[in-house]
């Protein structure tokens, strides 16, 4: 890694240019994570769906009882 630039314009620019590369990074982070949540919530509603099929398949009550 360089040194950081000694005079003041350049130290500016040179912290500047990071705190920008540091937002790029956390905004693709947080889109990457927001991604994979909304990814979860789809798969757990699809388990839900698959849970409930394979109840009302099996005959059985969904607040846990076997029919009569």
């Amino acid at each position: 890694m360089s040194e950081p630039p000694s005079n003041p314009q350049d130290l500016t620019l040179f912290v500047q240019n990071l705190l920008e590369q540091m937002q790029t990074r956390f905004e693709t982070m947080s889109n990457q994570i927001v991604d994979r949540i909304d990814e979860m919530g789809n798969r757990i509603d699809d388990l839900e769906k698959s849970i409930a099929e394979l109840t009302e398949q099996a005959g059985v009550d969904p607040e846990g009882e076997a029919p009569k």
